[in-house]
């Protein structure tokens, strides 16, 4: 049985193909969404409706070919499906064949006619035509120019790309966002995350130069060397009531040397790197998920492919300027474990500055590419248990300490990693609806700007896409009845223009509920 927002994705990639008859899209579901639940219904319902279809489900790591083929099992017994991994001993090809592109990518002769190809961790798809996605996806347009390709990622962007549908060869033309993280730790689907300003230990970056928009490598692990013994101690330090460490190091040296270092104080700990052989590698997560290794530290390795929901604290020993790597970072954390209240993050990087809140991360543009500049969310720190908390509170929630009037002032180190008061309420003056021209679909949709009553606020925009098919349309025709009822607006038309004309003269909202979603703003609500 698919959770709703499940089924809502399923739905929503459905009326965006009836919407756009060529393209591909990307569905973005947070870490921990379940998107081999939702690959293996949409497999099913694709062969139902037409049995002579075939699809291919291309991945990077054996585990996921591993786990997206289980649970398209698990829902369909019989389902006609092959696997096409060398990791895992098949070569086996289906009407639904799931694989790994490093075995699949030469023989797209072999795959034949291909009617859908599905990517899981499209993000590390890139826009180089030469790469091994590119060459099969190319190979199988030849033999069916109507292949229709879908995406699926926690992290819809790339360091040096911006999103995935940005640039002249992107292969991706839109990004369908059904869930948020808040969402789904609201309704108890993820566990939410504790950041804390470490006070010790704190990676000095001043001089890394940047190499292709991310900290030189050499020089990052210099630094990071420098200041791990701190950091190591500060992690234990905070550990108190956590059995499940995850630490992410800059480099094989440092990893190796973090684990020696947590060993020598009583914490069993390994390293991982891509020097490991994947027989250890597997020795060692299978010893860390029973709770024989209480500490797992790594580099370059445990981000995709890689999840233990028992996994309660996380440290940021590897600063990075890729928002995609920090998302994969902290959604290592996030999944549920029975008796996991939260996992505590402690940023040793400055990851969580650089990049804000896991729920209102975007990809920066190229001119902050360069010095990471951060958002604009402040936090403190607490002095006494450093709990990272909004400045707008006076008694920290971990420890009780109270802040006087006059510490408002103190200098913002960083900001809460969950982005817990990432809305506000905005007083309206007036509003101004349009009909709207989707640039990429040519789409009819409504328009509505909202006007602040202040002058210090910026206008809010709204699209209602009452046109639209399926959930999508249904929703906005809802929205819409909503506002028509509450504004008072005298009559109801069905030609666009008309409608704007009729609810311009209609009373607007008192206030919106706004919500910051990365360069946009969102609106969550109208109160009349």
């Amino acid at each position: 049985m698919l959770r709703d927002y499940q089924q809502r994705a399923i739905s929503a990639l459905y009326d965006w193909f009836r919407s756009n008859p060529t393209g591909h899209p990307i569905l973005e579901l947070p870490t921990g969404a379940g998107k081999s639940h939702i690959v293996a219904h949409l497999c099913q319902d694709i062969m139902r409706e037409n049995p002579s279809a075939r699809v291919l489900m291309l991945t990077h790591v054996k585990e996921l070919i591993a786990q997206n083929a289980s649970k398209l099992r698990e829902a369909w017994p019989n389902a006609p499906m092959g696997i096409f991994s060398a990791g895992l001993g098949r070569k086996d090809i289906d009407a639904i064949t799931f694989a790994g592109i490093q075995s699949i990518y030469r023989h797209a002769k072999s795959l034949g006619h291909i009617h859908l190809v599905v990517i899981d961790e499209c993000h590390l798809v890139n826009n180089n035509k030469d790469g091994r996605y590119r060459k099969l996806l190319d190979d199988l347009m030849a033999i069916n120019p109507s292949l229709r390709i879908v995406g699926l990622t926690a992290t819809p962007y790339r360091l040096n790309q911006g999103y995935l549908t940005q640039g002249e060869d992107a292969l991706f033309d839109d990004i369908i966002d059904v869930v948020s993280i808040s969402e789904l730790v609201v309704k108890g689907y993820l566990s939410p995350l504790r950041s804390k300003l470490p006070p010790k230990g704190q990676i000095d970056l001043m001089g890394i130069e940047k190499v292709a928009g991310e900290f030189n490598q050499k020089q990052l692990e210099d630094a990071a060397r420098l200041s791990e013994i701190e950091a190591v101690e500060t992690i234990i330090e905070y550990s108190a009531g956590r059995s499940s460490w995850l630490i992410f190091c800059t480099g094989v040296d440092h990893a190796q040397e973090v684990a020696m270092a947590l060993n020598y104080r009583g914490v069993t700990a390994e390293s991982i790197t891509q020097h490991t052989s994947k027989d250890k590698r597997a020795e060692l997560i299978a010893a860390f998920k029973a709770g024989r290794l209480q500490a797992l530290t790594n580099c370059n390795v445990l981000t995709t492919g890689f999840d233990h929901p028992g996994i309660d604290l996380i440290a940021f020993l590897r600063p990075t300027m890729s928002a995609g790597l920090y998302m994969q970072m902290a959604g290592r954390g996030m999944r549920i474990a029975e008796g996991k209240t939260d996992c505590l993050v402690l940023d040793f990087a400055g990851n969580i500055e650089r990049h804000g809140p896991v729920t209102n991360v975007t990809p920066a543009s190229r001119s902050k590419r360069e010095d990471g500049e951060a958002g604009d969310a402040p936090v403190k720190a607490c002095p006494d248990c450093h709990e990272l908390v909004l400045i707008s509170e006076m008694v920290c929630p971990a420890c009780g300490h109270e802040w006087e009037e006059k510490e408002r002032d103190w200098e913002l180190a960083d900001r809460d990693i969950m982005g817990v008061e990432n809305t506000r309420i905005m007083k309206v003056a007036e509003w101004e609806w349009r009909e709207h021209v989707a640039r990429k679909t040519g789409n009819h949709m409504l328009k509505v700007t909202y006007y602040p009553s202040s002058l210090t606020e910026k206008t809010v925009t709204e699209y209602l896409a009452i046109l639209n098919l399926g959930w999508a349309g249904d929703k906005a025709k809802q929205r819409l009845l909503f506002m028509f009822e509450k504004s008072g607006a005298e009559r109801w038309s069905n030609a666009l223009p008309e409608l704007c004309h009729i609810l311009n003269r209609a009373q607007p909202p008192a206030a919106i509920k706004v919500e910051k979603q990365g360069k946009w703003d969102r609106v969550l609500g109208t109160e009349w």
